[in-house]
């Protein structure tokens, strides 16, 4: 089954959506069925990029997004790295970097 998309982000590292992936952040973040397109601008052209405290693996990319209503503006894509494959885990809208 192919990918929803796969994109390389600002450091090259190619990212990949799966289908199944698409369908959680869908299911828990109904909202971000309309964001397909501001999930890939996040990868390619974060804000802030920082690696989770919680798993070294995986890496929280921000971008603010002018247009949404306060205060969650800021789009986070959560994506993790396994020998060297990035895939997105979920991605919603926060209030802070």
């Amino acid at each position: 089954m192919s990918d929803v998309f796969a994109i390389a982000d600002k450091h090259g590292r190619r990212i990949r959506l799966s289908h199944r992936a698409w369908a959680h952040i869908s299911k828990r973040h109904p909202v971000m069925t309309s964001h397909l397109e501001e999930i890939k601008e996040t990868l390619k052209k974060p804000d802030a990029l920082r690696r989770s405290g919680v798993d070294p693996d995986v890496w929280h990319y921000y971008r603010y997004q002018k247009s949404r209503p306060s205060p969650a503006r800021y789009l986070l894509v959560l994506v993790k790295y396994l020998k060297n494959d990035g895939f997105i885990i979920s991605a919603y809208f926060v209030k802070h970097t």
